[in-house]
């Protein structure tokens, strides 16, 4: 709609203005997570767990400059209790870091050795302490379970991280992923058995079985996982076991030569370790990782047809977009007290003007029952860390309950207030919680929000005429470009200014409107600056 204003102050200058708006409400990888790393029997942190964890930050896809790292330590007291207790090794705390990344080295070496203790034992004491508000201090009273949790174990650490995932379902905590490095329980040590279990999003295991059996352990395959046997481990530790770890950190640090501080990768090694279709190491491994962004529903069998599928390391046990396969043990108890966003994902990459609306999809589980709701909360977040205070909340609703049994999906729509979400790319967090407990989780693609498209407007009643001159406000949106054109004829438009919006109100002078015995005016977009992604989108 259009209203043309008239102004006489000894001359006559007709204005023609817009009327008021009305304000109204890519890369494929993602952090905002915890990853846990640990090791096997007599084995420590400080060997080439801490260059593996180190080796993240500097992944090619990892989005941020700062994370947190700290080492969460499993011992046991004089009366027989096993406790944890966590330090912080370095980077950033963990509500101030870009990439809400949190690496856990998870040491129990005390206790990994014959006298020590079983993987069920290690493992119920290590997810007790991600459930734990009061574990670290600079969390501020949140558990490291609010954030998506990917486990990762070599040789007898890969039944304590299946335990642990076990243990979290028990409270209704879902686990995004979970690595097994050359998995090796030892019976005698009364060690659980590996298998994937229904709380866990993606699993994948990496083996071997070139090892005698004695001093140079096997792994096994994990029932529920996508399973590469590795075949080629020449060179390295010379100990196929201990080589697996190595390869693991051949997908992490794609440098050649790479190394864990412990053993080498050399080029031989790059050229003969992984298949052409794991790419020397970048497309295999920790790829499948939220940080890596792979494809985790790929049908691609990356080390030959017949020898495994990533798709099968899916969760199959529900209806999560991968289809049902018969791929999970189920948990013997779940308390139901944690709700869950299980994936969540935009349904469309095109950028998207504020003020429009755009579509995601969201699996979620909540509830020990169907009965009551859970809160959703959808935010727009220029980094990772749902916790550092820059995330802009554009939706909140009830959803209902699912209870342990089942999931749900739901197709959100939503949109970018323009006079409040300025134009740039974003993260999209979404939230659940149930008011006592929350967990977040971030979409794997970004979004791209662009100057409003709503047509600036002249503000009649700002109207001012200072000398000879022309004053009033033009009303617009954060990120529009906008042009006043001026005319004496409405034949013939010329531009008079142009402005870049940072806020809503942009005060307009044309000091040369006493040149003129009348002279119209109108605002207009004009064409927008382009917005460059500052997450990497490659590898």
């Amino acid at each position: 709609m259009e209203k043309r204003i008239t102004f006489h102050a000894g001359l006559l200058l007709r204005f023609f203005a817009l009327l008021p708006l009305a304000f109204a409400g890519m890369r494929n990888a993602e952090a905002g997570g915890v990853t846990v790393i640990t090791h096997g029997f007599s084995g420590n942190v400080t060997d080439w767990i801490i260059p593996m964890a180190e080796a993240v930050p500097r992944y090619p896809l990892f989005p941020g400059a700062s994370y947190s790292c700290y080492q969460i330590s499993i011992t046991r007291n004089g009366s027989g209790q096993y406790i944890a207790t966590a330090s912080f090794l370095g980077g950033t705390q963990p509500t101030a870091t870009d990439s809400g990344e949190i690496l856990v080295k998870l040491d129990w070496s005390t206790l990994a050795s014959f006298g020590g203790a079983s993987s069920t034992n290690v493992a119920t004491a290590a997810s007790a302490a991600l459930l734990s508000p009061t574990l670290i201090p600079e969390m501020g009273g949140r558990p490291l379970a609010e954030l998506p949790i990917h486990l990762i174990g070599h040789s007898r650490g890969g039944s304590v991280v299946t335990e642990m995932a076990r243990l979290l379902g028990a409270q209704g905590v879902w686990v995004d992923h979970v690595t097994t490095l050359d998995p090796r329980p030892v019976s005698a040590l009364g060690d659980a058995s590996v298998s994937t279990y229904a709380n866990v999003l993606f699993a994948d295991n990496f083996w071997q079985t070139m090892g005698d059996g004695l001093i140079v352990p096997n792994g096994q395959a994990v029932f529920g996982a996508y399973n590469r046997k590795l075949l080629d481990l020449n060179g390295g530790y010379s100990s196929s076991h201990s080589d697996v770890h190595l390869w693991y950190h051949g997908t992490l640090d794609l440098n050649t030569p790479a190394t864990d501080t412990q053993a080498t990768i050399s080029s031989t090694q790059r050229s003969t370790w992984w298949t052409t279709a794991e790419s020397t190491g970048a497309a295999t491994g920790f790829r499948y990782s939220l940080i890596g962004g792979g494809d985790r529903l790929s049908q691609a069998e990356p080390a030959g047809v017949g020898d495994g599928r990533i798709s099968d390391g899916f969760n199959g046990f529900w209806d999560l977009g991968g289809g049902f396969a018969p791929n999970r043990t189920a948990l013997t108890s779940n308390s139901g007290l944690w709700p869950n966003v299980i994936r969540v994902a935009l349904t469309h990459g095109a950028p998207v003007p504020a003020g429009e609306p755009f579509m995601a999809s969201l699996y979620y589980q909540s509830g020990a029952t169907t009965a009551n709701t859970v809160e959703l909360r959808v935010l727009l977040d220029p980094d990772f860390n749902p916790y550092n205070g820059n995330e802009i909340e554009i939706d909140r609703r009830s959803l209902p309950n699912t209870g342990t049994s089942g999931v749900a999906f739901t197709a959100l729509e939503a949109g970018a207030n323009p006079a409040t979400v300025p134009p740039g790319v974003y993260a999209l967090c979404t939230s659940l919680s149930d008011g006592t407990r929350t967990r977040y989780h971030y979409a794997p693609s970004s979004i791209t929000i662009t100057p409003s498209l709503q047509a600036p407007a002249i503000d009649a009643d700002s109207l001012t005429r200072p000398n000879a001159a022309m004053r009033f406000n033009v009303l617009g949106f954060p990120g529009q470009n906008v042009t006043i054109m001026a005319t004496t004829d409405f034949v013939s438009w010329t531009p008079v200014g142009t402005h870049l919006f940072t806020s809503t109100v942009w005060e307009f002078t044309d000091a040369e409107a006493g040149q003129f015995s009348r002279r119209f005016y109108r605002a207009e977009l004009a064409p927008q600056p382009t917005f460059v992604s500052p997450r990497k989108e490659t590898l």
